[in-house]
């Protein structure tokens, strides 16, 4: 296996910026000096407390603990190993990645399934690009769709990697068997049909994809992960989806589509204050919305919305509009998106346009371009006034009996919101779009309340029983001396050879049996036979990913220490108070009780009381310039 070099390591870190790496994932702001901060990527969060330090090179959440480097992150986020993570970042910031002799660089059977798949993505999104951009019948057809039916303009096409297939495929597998790619990765990477045993050949790689208009899917870090394919003149009859309009990729080691939305990787960098998400049903219409300016446009992979899709938009912003099509399809889609929305704390509105029965926002768009957005957003509807409207679509007309049922209805939706304020804020709203009382919309909500809580009681338990507290994740916070002697290393480095003296070769006074006493041990040790690397440099010393966070949550603590000698002294005193104490006690135990203990010599014991007790009077001294 190739082995990437400490030195290599140690150049990246030095020469990435944290907060580039980490900005790909989450939007940061300003926090205080030079720290930054946004909504954690490891959980689901509504206020930020997730903080990024770029000048130490570590970020730390502390909401859920989560802390590291820049190689962590990327490790974390990405799902890759130490190697792999490296290399990606070499490759995003161009630092060349330099191998120990003799191991070699990675071969494409070396790379993992879900990188080796990631770059077969890229490949195969190029090779239908080239074949959209051909002078040949192909190109010419899906061209001329592009612009002529569809009516986007070329650039878009390029901006997006828009490809065709022909009606044999374009050639991919070929293209692909080429470039050597594994059999595991070309049976897994979704773009054939391949029988469970057969070998891997051309005639046995059947392409999915054939005559269609191809639209490149990319997570929201900009990687091609899966594909969408439109329907044509040219799908041939055969096609198993031939009246399927839309084809898409199936779901793959890089690829689920309920935690994937359509244009994030682009949209997310232009929400903000004022700037929302625009949620639309399908690619064409969020790149539509691109086309005319509308930047922070977004679509589901079809018009099911998840859970997961809403929590990965409420890291860059809690604002939402939805603008699907009005028809009966697009205004179910958008009151199933609602109660999820609020679920996931968002804020959400809907846009509309008043007098239209019939709105398409493709065609909208197209027409109007941006001030078709501005007559929209005028008309757009709150929460509560869509989901009132959506079951009660003439209040002023309506019986009491409807306006309950109605109020029934929105009360299921708003139940969802976990936050109190936001609830009973909502309750208003709803009672003024149905025109009844708040207090009559109150007292429904607190009846459906009520049988949702009786129904759970109900209910046989089926959670298993809470589980004891992993041991890495107590030794994280735990505050024992061994804790607080690693935050002086790695804060007062000239601490660290005084250190290492004051401890006895043989007293074995830290505790080995958790993380914090295996890295200081291993840490002194370095100290003292002066090899101590440097706090920005500690790869080489660390070997457990609970090694790897407690370091990283050390280093971001930045503690405010005004005489680091004397806190050292007192920790040094801790460890000698507890190897030695618990000894000195079963002595006066035992002679105090001289029969208990026949074996045990009282001149002996008297000996080793007063050694312990002198050891114990003993000042600790150190002397270090910090």
């Amino acid at each position: 296996m190739p082995v990437i070099k400490p030195t290599c390591v140690r150049d990246l870190k030095l020469r990435v910026n944290l907060a580039d790496v980490v900005s790909r994932v989450v939007t940061l702001r300003k926090a205080g000096g030079a720290r930054l901060k946004g909504l954690c990527p490891f959980h689901n969060e509504k206020s930020p407390s997730f903080h990024v330090d770029p000048d130490k090179g570590f970020y730390k959440c502390f909401g859920c603990g989560k802390a590291g480097d820049a190689i962590t992150f990327v490790r974390e986020t990405e799902l890759l190993n130490f190697s792999e993570a490296v290399e990606a970042l070499g490759k995003r910031f161009g630092v060349v990645i330099e191998y120990e002799e003799g191991t070699g660089g990675p071969s494409t059977a070396e790379r993992s399934l879900r990188q080796e798949i990631f770059d077969l993505h890229d490949a195969a999104a190029d090779h239908f690009y080239q074949a959209f951009k051909g002078r040949d019948s192909t190109g010419d057809f899906m061209r001329a769709l592009w612009t002529e039916k569809r009516r986007f303009p070329m650039d878009l096409a390029d901006e997006y990697k828009i490809g065709a297939a022909d009606e044999a495929g374009s050639g991919l597998g070929e293209f692909l068997l080429r470039r050597k790619y594994s059999e595991e990765a070309l049976r897994r990477c979704g773009l054939f049909f391949i029988y469970d045993n057969a070998q891997i050949t051309l005639g046995a790689m059947r392409p999915r994809f054939r005559g269609r208009l191809m639209i490149p899917i990319r997570d929201h870090q900009g990687r091609v992960v899966a594909f969408t394919a439109r329907q044509t003149d040219l799908t041939p009859q055969d096609d198993p989806a031939r009246e399927a309009k839309y084809v898409n990729s199936p779901e793959t080691p890089i690829f689920t589509k309920g935690n994937l939305l359509f244009n994030l990787d682009r949209a997310r960098s232009a929400v903000g204050d004022g700037k929302p998400f625009v949620l639309v049903e399908g690619q064409l219409d969020a790149m539509r919305c691109w086309s005319v300016g509308l930047k922070t446009a977004i679509a589901p992979q079809g018009t099911s919305i998840t859970e997961g899709q809403l929590v990965l938009l409420r890291r860059y912003c809690a604002q939402v509009e939805c603008f699907f099509d009005s028809d009966g399809a697009g205004q179910k889609a958008a009151l199933r998106f609602l109660p999820m929305a609020l679920k996931a704390g968002l804020e959400v509105r809907f846009l509309t346009l008043a007098g239209e029965q019939k709105l398409d926002p493709d065609l909208l768009f197209l027409e109007r371009g941006m001030a078709g957005y501005d007559d929209v957003r005028r008309d757009a509807q709150s929460a509560m006034a869509f989901a009132s409207r959506a079951f009660l679509p003439d209040a002023a007309t309506a019986t009491a009996e409807q306006r309950a049922r109605a109020a029934q209805n929105v009360v299921e939706i708003l139940a969802v919101s976990e936050s109190d304020a936001v609830r009973t804020q909502l309750i208003r709203e709803a009672a003024r779009f149905l025109w009844l009382e708040p207090k009559s919309v109150e007292k429904e909500y607190t009846a459906f309340a009520a049988r949702q809580s009786r129904q759970a009681a109900a209910r046989p338990s089926s959670s298993p029983p809470p589980e004891e507290p992993a041991p890495g994740k107590a030794e994280e916070t735990a505050q024992t001396p061994e804790r607080h002697l690693l935050l002086l290393l790695l804060h007062f480095e000239s601490l660290g050879k005084p250190l290492s003296h004051a401890l006895p070769p043989d007293a074995n006074w830290v505790d080995p049996n958790h993380t914090a006493g295996r890295l200081l041990n291993r840490f002194l040790g370095e100290f003292e036979h002066d090899a101590w690397p440097g706090r920005a440099h500690l790869d080489g010393l660390l070997e457990t990913p609970d090694e790897r966070t407690l370091v990283a949550n050390l280093v971001f603590e930045a503690p405010t220490i005004e005489d680091p000698l004397k806190v050292a002294q007192e920790g040094l005193k801790l460890l000698r108070a507890r190897a030695l104490e618990p000894r000195l006690r079963q002595i006066e135990l035992a002679l105090a009780n001289p029969h208990a203990d026949s074996d045990s010599d009282p001149i002996s014991l008297l000996k080793e009381r007063s050694e312990l007790q002198r050891q114990l009077r003993t000042p600790l001294i150190l002397t270090a310039a910090v």
